[in-house]
């Protein structure tokens, strides 16, 4: 499994091209509650979908440090477009 951190260009421009960076951002730099359900929701679709970039977001919204990182990193990229 790669980590996350390798995926987060990807998720970034995808985000971008949707308008929803901002507010994943604020989402994630909240560290609310729904972020650990989200990851567990994730987890619990796996036996129905498998993919490497699904698990590697899981990982991500468990882990609250990762999780600001990853807004930190969106902020980060708005700001130098």
């Amino acid at each position: 499994m790669k980590p996350s951190r390798e995926f987060w260009h990807r998720w970034a421009e995808s985000l971008r091209r949707y308008q929803l960076h901002d507010l994943v951002a604020s989402f994630l730099e909240a560290g609310s509650p729904f972020a650990l359900l989200g990851a567990q929701a994730i987890y619990f679709s796996g036996g129905f979908i498998k993919s490497e970039q699904l698990t590697a977001v899981a990982g991500m919204l468990e882990d609250d440090s990762e999780a600001r990182a990853f807004a930190s990193f969106l902020t980060q990229q708005r700001a130098g477009l």
